[in-house]
C-alpha cells in the first residue's frame, strides 16, 4: 500500500502543475463572443496588480499548499522525514482545499448574478481531484506507514 501510495504523491508532483495552467472556467459577457479561459495562474496574474495581499494569500492556498504537503509526504514515504510532522502536513492540505472553495463560489455568484456567462473547464476537475488525492494520501499514509514498520520489523516486533 505504501507503494501505491508514493507513486500517487509523486504523480501530484506532475499534476498539480499542470492544474494550475489547466482552464477552471471559460468567462465572458456573451457566449457568442467567445469566452476567456481563466486558469490558476492567469487569475493570479491579473489579481497581483489590483490587490497584492490577496493574490500572496491566493498564491500560498493554490501554490505553495499543496506542493509543500506534497512535497512533505514524499519525503515521508522515503523516510527522509518524521511521521510526527503528519499532522502538520494535514493542516497544510486544508489551506489548499480553501482554494477550491474559493474558486467554486466564485462560479456560483458569477452565475447568480446573471450578467455574463460561466462555464467550468476540466483543469477545475483536475485542480479538485489533486487536491481530494492529497487529502486521501495523507489519510492512508499513517496507516501505511506503521504496516510498513511492522512488515519491517517481523511479527515479534
Amino acid at each position: 500500500m505504501l507503494t501505491a501510495l508514493r507513486t500517487a504523491n509523486l504523480a501530484l508532483l506532475i499534476l498539480f502543475p499542470i492544474s494550475w495552467f489547466a482552464p477552471l472556467m471559460a468567462a465572458g459577457l456573451i457566449e457568442w463572443f467567445g469566452l476567456d479561459e481563466i486558469s490558476v495562474i492567469t487569475g493570479l496574474q491579473s489579481l497581483w496588480p489590483e490587490d497584492p495581499a490577496l493574490a500572496l494569500l491566493v498564491t500560498a492556498f493554490a501554490l505553495f499548499a499543496p506542493m509543500l504537503k506534497t512535497i512533505g509526504l514524499a519525503l515521508l514515504h522515503f523516510n527522509l522525514l518524521s511521521t510526527k510532522l503528519l499532522p502538520a502536513l494535514a493542516w497544510i492540505g486544508k489551506l489548499a482545499m480553501a482554494d477550491v472553495f474559493l474558486i467554486a463560489l466564485y462560479v456560483v455568484l458569477a452565475k447568480g448574478i446573471g450578467y455574463g456567462t460561466v462555464q467550468t473547464a476540466w483543469g477545475l476537475w483536475l485542480f479538485t481531484g489533486c487536491i481530494l488525492a492529497s487529502i486521501a494520501i495523507s489519510t492512508l499514509t499513517p496507516r501505511a506507514m506503521t504496516h510498513a514498520q511492522r512488515s519491517q520489523n517481523g511479527p515479534n516486533a
